[in-house]
C-alpha cells in the first residue's frame, strides 16, 4: 500500500504542527505541505498533487467552502476532509454538494480525522458521528432548503450581514469587511433573528441556503475566486 500524501489546509499554524504530528505518526500517511488560506491550498494542490486535503472551513483569502469548489473543479481525483468547527448541518450539506469527502468536527478525537483519511482515500464518504445521523447521511446528495420568510424583509444591509454569517465569518470579520464596529454587527445579527426568527447559525445557513446566497457567484466581493 503507498504512502498517502496529505495536504493541511488552516490558518492557525499551532494546530496544523498538531495535525501533522498526529497524520505523520500514521506509517500509512505523510503531510506534504501546508497552507495557511484557500488561496495557498489551490496552489500548494496544485503544485504538490497529495492524495488527500484536509481543509479548514474558516480561512482568510478564500473560506474552505470556496476553496474546496474550486479543487474539486480542477482536480476531481483529490479527496477533500473538511475539518471545521461548524456544527450546523448547513454547513455538512452545502459542503457535500460541492464535493467534500469527508467532514470531522475539530471537538472530535484525532482518530477521527485518520480514520476519515483513510476512508476517503479508498473511495468513501466519511461524516463525523457526532453531527450525521444515518437519515441526514442518506439525503446528502441535497434535499432543495426553502425559506418562506421573504427576504425583503430584510433591509439591504440586513441581507449584507447574514450574507457573510452564512459564509462563516466571525462578527469582528464581518465588521472589518463592511466598515461598522462589532457592536453594530452584532445589532444586525439580533435584528435578522427578530425578522426571521432566526436562533442560531446554522439556522441563518439553512435560510442562505434557501435563498441561494452561498453559491460561488453570491460569494463576497473580497473573497471572490479568481479564474
Amino acid at each position: 500500500m503507498k504512502t498517502l500524501k496529505i495536504l493541511l489546509a488552516d490558518d492557525h499554524e499551532m494546530l496544523r504542527e498538531g495535525l501533522r504530528h498526529l497524520i505523520d505518526s500514521d506509517p500509512d500517511m505523510r503531510v506534504v505541505g501546508e497552507a495557511r488560506n484557500g488561496r495557498d491550498a489551490l496552489l500548494k494542490a496544485r503544485q504538490l498533487k497529495p492524495d488527500v486535503v484536509v481543509m479548514d472551513l474558516s480561512m482568510p483569502e478564500l473560506n474552505g467552502l470556496q476553496a474546496t469548489k474550486q479543487l474539486k473543479t480542477d482536480a476531481p481525483a483529490i479527496k477533500v476532509v473538511v475539518l471545521t468547527a461548524h456544527e450546523g448541518e448547513g454547513y455538512l450539506r452545502e459542503m457535500c454538494k460541492i464535493g467534500a469527502d469527508g467532514y470531522v468536527l475539530k471537538i472530535s478525537a484525532g482518530s477521527e480525522l485518520v480514520k476519515a483519511i483513510a476512508l476517503v482515500a479508498k473511495g468513501g464518504k466519511y461524516f463525523d458521528a457526532a453531527l450525521a445521523s444515518e437519515a441526514l447521511a442518506k439525503q446528502l446528495t441535497g434535499l432543495p432548503t426553502t425559506n418562506e420568510t421573504p427576504v425583503g424583509e430584510l433591509s439591504a444591509r440586513e441581507q449584507e450581514v447574514l450574507k457573510l454569517l452564512a459564509w462563516g465569518y466571525s462578527n469582528k470579520e464581518i465588521a472589518a469587511q463592511i466598515s461598522l464596529s462589532v457592536k453594530t454587527v452584532e445589532t444586525y445579527k439580533a435584528r435578522i433573528g427578530d425578522k426571521l426568527g432566526l436562533r442560531s447559525r446554522t439556522e441563518m445557513v439553512r435560510y442562505a441556503l434557501g435563498q441561494g446566497w452561498l453559491k460561488e457567484s453570491h460569494a463576497p466581493r473580497a473573497f471572490e475566486i479568481e479564474s
